[in-house]
């Protein structure tokens, strides 16, 4: 029997055609249309003409449009989102640095909502919160089937108000439920310190003044330690951030080469970034460090001072998400967050499912027992590769690259064993002490 089409859906095959006529205008190698996407049209609208008629309660066009949509984003890998106008108003109050919440880094591990670190001295990291935590209720609501998105707009509300997450975590015998009281968090992208005369840069994340507050770091170093013998560019644990704060941040250190170049399906997602001479640039020498946390935008960086010998990199293997997210936005004020493209390194590496390897691999010190209860980071580190789905590494030439199996490591974030930032230290040292020498 023929089924009318309903005016929804109508428009979404209008806007698939036009999508995929497009496409095939600006792509002169794209395939000719499968017979086999009309046959799909047509299942998807007598699904969608069944569940309006027959689903047991009444449910909006919209909603299953909607979740049909977020069904085929989530499809494609970890870091593409569809986001309704509420949660792309959270996307965007997240890179702009402060936001009510409880501090958390979270992802879907084995299609379970876990945690990838706490940010420092928030509500989840003074509670004990650890990497590796699953969080299986939040407000006594199952996290099954949620995504990254409708998670952090659970866990985010006004300053004093609570949330109770239930997690699961290795050795425990039963779910524990956790009462938090949102804070606003307010990261700070940059921190300064000093070590006699090595200056210490810490960037927790890549947001819209990264670049900004970093330049004012680098000025106020350079007036305290003058000259400065060294400088140790923090970036573990760092997740990344926005692209061109990267490319930024990286052209404050590099006089010249290049920085970054993606690579996509589309034309226009080809680019290359090279650094400029501007005169202001740091000459000291530099030591990075990394670990299983550094991400995205911070293994840019890494990648870039790496490849064109400017920086010495020491920890241990990056996390390994090398693939550039578009943020698309939408009439209805929701948006697309497509992976369109992979990053490379200066020298055409591709760290996609595999990271930045250290020049000098140094593992952290596993705490005694009685100091791994009180931190919250030594336990092991969800990667690139262990997410489900996630996009497989690539040459230049789109050539697939087979992933590389490395070893766990654990990470304690006790200063006092903090042996990556001691050898760094002692190599700057000695790195002023050998010049020295060698010109006497």
């Amino acid at each position: 029997m023929k089924k009318l089409l309903t005016k929804e859906f109508l428009l979404v095959i209008i806007c698939m055609g036009a999508f995929v006529l497009l496409g095939l205008r600006n792509d002169s190698n794209a395939p000719a249309l499968d017979k086999n996407i009309y046959k799909g049209i047509k299942t998807f609208n007598e699904v969608f003409d069944m569940v309006q008629k027959n689903y047991v309660d009444e449910v909006s066009s919209t909603t299953l449009i909607q979740g049909a949509i977020n069904g085929m984003v989530k499809s494609l890998d970890p870091h593409s989102s569809f986001m309704t106008p509420d949660l792309y108003k959270e996307l965007e109050v997240e890179t702009q640095g402060a936001f009510g919440g409880i501090g958390i880094e979270i992802t879907i591990l084995k299609d379970i909502l876990t945690i990838v670190s706490p940010i420092e001295d928030t509500p989840a990291f003074v509670a004990g919160i650890k990497p590796g935590d699953q969080i299986l209720r939040i407000d006594g609501k199952s996290t099954k089937y949620i995504t990254v998105m409708e998670a952090v707009k659970k866990l985010r509300g006004p300053k004093d108000t609570k949330v109770t997450i239930t997690i699961m975590r290795e050795k425990m015998s039963t779910p524990k439920d956790i009462v938090l009281t949102r804070a606003i968090i307010q990261i700070k992208s940059v921190k300064v310190k000093y070590f006699d005369d090595i200056g210490y840069i810490r960037i927790a994340a890549f947001q819209e003044r990264t670049s900004d507050d970093l330049n004012k770091a680098l000025k106020e170093i350079s007036k305290k330690l003058n000259p400065m013998k060294g400088l140790v560019l923090d970036l573990r644990n760092d997740p990344g951030g926005l692209l061109n704060q990267a490319i930024e941040v990286s052209d404050m250190f590099l006089k010249s080469g290049i920085i970054v170049s993606t690579r996509g399906r589309a034309k226009n997602m080809e680019t290359k970034a090279t650094a400029k001479d501007d005169g202001n640039e740091i000459t000291c020498p530099i030591v990075v460090l990394v670990n299983e946390g550094t991400a995205s935008a911070a293994e840019i960086v890494a990648g870039a001072l790496q490849d064109n010998g400017r920086a010495l990199i020491i920890g241990t293997q990056t996390f390994g998400k090398a693939s550039v997210q578009t943020v698309i936005p939408l009439e209805d004020g929701s948006a697309l967050k497509l992976t369109t493209a992979r990053y490379y390194t200066p020298k055409g590496r591709s760290i996609q499912a595999e990271g930045i390897k250290p020049d000098i691999i140094v593992k952290y010190i596993r705490p005694t027992a009685e100091d791994a209860e009180n931190t919250a980071w030594w336990e092991d580190r969800v990667k690139e590769k262990d997410l489900k789905g996630h996009i497989k590494p690539a040459k230049e030439d789109g050539t697939k690259i087979d992933e590389p199996q490395t070893p766990e490591v654990k990470d304690p974030s006790d200063l006092v064993n903090d042996k990556q930032l001691k050898t760094a230290i002692d190599i700057l040292k000695g790195w002023d002490i050998m010049k020295k020498n060698l010109n006497s």
